[in-house]
């Protein structure tokens, strides 16, 4: 079986890079939000409720998501995340300082 990468392996803030990421197309609550992290990574991002909601309640207080309740689709009480316009220029900061660190870890490795 492949690794599986825990939220506290990740470089620091890129959890609330990839949660912002994955409400673009729109409204999810947390168990939804996981699960797409882990389906879009092939099982590689495994991300647990004790670093998901402390993440979305940061991302709340920075105003960067807004959050609603309402039915998931088993019919339980959900809340529901959704990006707000800060939030949609937080993710373009983020996605440019994440490219910027990528990019210099890449130069690292290559080196000869």
């Amino acid at each position: 079986m492949g690794k599986h990468t825990n939220p506290s392996e990740l470089l620091p803030g890129t959890l609330d890079l990839l949660i912002l990421r994955t409400l673009v197309p729109g409204p999810m609550h947390g168990y939804g939000i996981a699960n797409r992290l882990k389906r879009v990574s092939d099982d590689v991002l495994q991300v647990g409720e004790s670093s998901l909601y402390p993440a979305l309640q940061r991302l709340l207080l920075n105003g960067w998501v807004k959050a609603e309740w309402g039915a998931s689709e088993n019919n339980r009480r959900a809340r529901y995340y959704t990006l707000t316009t800060a939030g949609r220029k937080q993710l373009a900061s983020e996605r440019e300082e994440f490219s910027r660190v990528i990019g210099a870890i890449q130069k690292v490795l290559d080196m000869a």
